[in-house]
């Protein structure tokens, strides 16, 4: 494996490359607004399902006009960075109308952890019904507090579904394989093990959950808190992660490598203890970029359209505490940031719609719902 060679911290360098309103290549459009949105993805008419923490999951139509909620989902664990997460259709939706989703559920004790069920989306009468709901992977094991749950949801050409899952603000689940926290992971569509993941003949007899090695999940590991995962035009899995004070990571995510969390990063603990950086430790996987100052990455997107037939292939970047949509260029292994937009909000979901335009949720914005936004070439 030739390793992705150590990559300059970029963030603090590209300032000039940060587009006023008035100068972004895009038109926006506000759709409507939602309730802390958190994530959305098209159905095969083009309406989109959009998640909100509290729990609501909304059918909408590009012209913003909303469905009552979708009624039958899970009871979630509301609260910091808890709440209903992301939404994914099964690859053949179109026949079984199955969808998933991730959130925060609570355990006994106090102790949280994320979940992802599956059920079948049934629209008619007065309400769409999520029916027959399985849960069909956990975080393990529950832990105290309510930060870096991650839980986003991707489905492969394959028919493979990848989930990242957060360290929880625990650091050293992303080391320990009798956790799956702090990792990126492949499942069947109904939650079991593929045969060939890489630690599927790894042994430890402590590391069983009702008799399956969470280990066998595993894909990737040493991860912070993994918020955007895209596959590329080659095929390629990139995941965009927070870094603690400083060193937001951008990474090629490679079949059971190590990305060296918390044992490395380019940013350093709260408190202002210092990490070593990646390059100290050559026997982890570098990331592709760091940032520092960070963008707080909230999502992840591979744009393949041809509205803005300019960007194909380009890796976007939603950034929270950034308010800023981060376009990145992909070359093989390598990456670098080319432009950043400002949009005066802190944004978190980024996708590309049927047509080819680029469509936004925002973050919260204070007393203000997050809106949902559509972007096309500026005229």
């Amino acid at each position: 494996m030739i390793r992705q060679a150590f990559a300059p911290m970029l963030g603090m360098f590209l300032a000039a490359t940060v587009s006023a309103q008035s100068d972004l290549p895009f038109a926006i459009e506000e759709i409507t607004s939602f309730d802390e949105p958190w994530s959305m993805a098209f159905m095969p008419d083009g309406r989109m399902l959009v998640t909100e923490k509290k729990g609501n999951l909304i059918i909408v139509t590009q012209d913003g006009d909303k469905h009552p909620p979708v009624v039958g989902l899970p009871d979630v664990d509301y609260g910091g960075q808890g709440g209903l997460g992301d939404v994914a259709l099964h690859p053949d939706f179109a026949d079984n109308g199955m969808i998933y989703i991730s959130y925060a559920e609570s355990g006994d004790g106090g102790v949280r952890g994320a979940a992802v069920a599956r059920g079948r989306l049934v629209e008619g009468g007065r309400s769409p019904q999520f029916e027959n709901m399985e849960v069909i992977w956990r975080q393990y094991p529950k832990v105290l507090g309510r930060g870096h749950y991650s839980h986003r949801l991707l489905f492969d050409d394959e028919g493979y579904l990848w989930i990242s899952s957060g360290d929880r603000q625990k650091f050293t689940p992303a080391q320990d394989m009798q956790s799956n926290l702090g990792k990126i992971l492949r499942l069947q569509d109904d939650g079991s093990v593929p045969d060939d993941n890489p630690f599927v003949n790894y042994r430890d007899d402590n590391a069983f959950v009702d008799g399956n090695g969470v280990y066998d999940q595993i894909w990737s590991l040493g991860h912070r808190n993994p918020l955007g995962i895209a596959f590329d035009t080659e095929g390629q899995l990139w995941g965009i992660e927070m870094g603690p004070a400083g060193g937001d990571e951008l990474n090629l995510i490679e079949r059971g490598e190590n990305y060296g969390y918390p044992v490395v990063s380019n940013g350093k603990h709260y408190d202002g203890r210092e990490i070593p950086n990646h390059e100290t430790r050559p026997e982890f996987y570098a990331p592709a970029i760091t940032w520092t100052p960070v963008i707080s990455p909230g999502d992840l997107m591979v744009y393949g359209g041809d509205m803005f037939a300019d960007w194909q292939g380009n890796a976007f970047a939603a950034g929270l505490s950034g308010q800023a949509i981060v376009r990145i260029e992909l070359d093989g292994e390598s990456a670098r940031e080319v432009e950043r937009y400002d949009m005066g909000a802190r944004i978190r979901k980024v996708t590309e719609g049927p047509d080819g335009a680029i469509w936004v949720l925002e973050d919260e914005r204070g007393s203000s719902q997050g809106r949902l936004l559509k972007l096309t070439p500026a005229s």
